[in-house]
């Protein structure tokens, strides 16, 4: 599944639901949702954004683009630092309220998409997902799960920061670009970078990283981190440069992948790749340097296991720096 950032929506007051509903419907519109479907997604958006506030006391909503098999739907996901819930599966029940109201907020969020998961710790906030689609939604693609989040440096409107995935059963192969500083011409390295690795995708990690290096000389140049997975040998290639980081989690253990200093385009000592074990049920995270470097799940007991969606977004809430751009790609082989 392909995914565009759009709107990243500060989230504090009733205001900000109407604001958070014109947007999607904008968005929508603009990839062929019906009028019908249109007024499901704006159901979706405002009983979200309403939940931010009345029980999380404000929070990140964020909309993107999906796309999957010549489909693009909607995605939002949803992130607080509020009190969380105490029992979950009776929050979602209908008519259960803890703030005085009816209570059909996270029910009917959950009926109306498609996908919908949420995760929460008590004291620890909660963040939800959910995915519209006109029409009959996609068939799921076959291979690994995945998603990410991309958020830009505070100001700018554009991140420098990209990633791209293109997935099968036997073989997923990612990218993920770092553009030297944000803005601009951070977005135009990335950007270089996506489209090579978009025409090199036969070709193994340190190959393509090599012809990366030669087309983002003319640019600022980039970190940039090239993972495959193996799935049908359990093994994980990967060949990187600069400070992007990754990490496999399975079976209680973790494995750091390891990258070269230098800078794609630019200063580059030594292209190497590395080979590691992918175990059924491993979850490789990938992220650039807007998140801190020692993350971990151990306040998130079960997060190894929900939906890539909610682990980028609660690693994104929990641990990014808050001075760059920020991207983060989670992906969990199938058990």
């Amino acid at each position: 599944m392909e995914v565009t950032e759009h709107a990243l929506l500060d989230i504090r007051d009733a205001s900000g639901a109407g604001h958070a509903r014109r947007t999607a419907a904008d968005l929508a519109q603009g990839l062929g949702f019906s009028a019908e479907e249109v007024g499901r997604l704006g159901i979706v958006v405002t009983e979200t954004a309403t939940n931010l506030v009345k029980h999380g006391g404000g929070g990140e909503l964020l909309l993107r683009t999906l796309g999957s098999n010549g489909t693009r739907g909607v995605g939002l996901l949803a992130l607080d630092r509020g009190p969380g819930f105490a029992n979950l599966a009776e929050a979602l029940r209908d008519g259960y309220s803890s703030a005085g109201t009816p209570g059909t907020g996270l029910g009917a969020i959950r009926r109306l998409s498609t996908l919908f998961d949420i995760y929460s710790v008590p004291g620890a906030g909660a963040a939800l997902m959910a995915t519209l689609w006109p029409g009959t939604p996609p068939a799921s693609a076959p291979g690994p799960i995945a998603s990410g989040i991309n958020v830009a440096y505070p100001g700018e409107h554009v991140s420098g920061d990209a990633w791209a995935l293109r997935a099968g059963p036997e073989r997923t192969i990612i990218l993920m670009s770092d553009g030297l500083g944000h803005g601009a011409l951070a977005a135009a390295a990335s950007q270089a970078a996506v489209r090579i690795f978009r025409q090199r995708l036969t070709l193994g990690p340190s190959e393509i990283l090599e012809h990366i290096h030669e087309a983002l000389r003319p640019t600022r140049g980039a970190a940039v981190a090239i993972t495959e997975i193996d799935s049908g040998h359990g093994v994980v290639h990967f060949a990187g440069v600069g400070n992007i980081a990754g990490t496999i989690l399975a079976d209680g253990r973790t494995w750091s992948l390891v990258s070269h200093h230098g800078t794609a385009g630019h200063d580059v000592r030594k292209i190497q790749k590395f080979s590691y074990a992918w175990p059924k049920g491993a979850t490789l995270v990938l992220h650039s340097d807007g998140l801190i470097s020692h993350w971990s799940f151990d306040r998130h007991p079960g997060l190894a296991a929900r939906h890539p969606m909610l682990i980028a977004g609660i690693l994104y809430r929990d641990f990014r720096r808050g001075r760059d751009d920020t991207s983060v790609v989670v992906l969990r082989e199938a058990t």
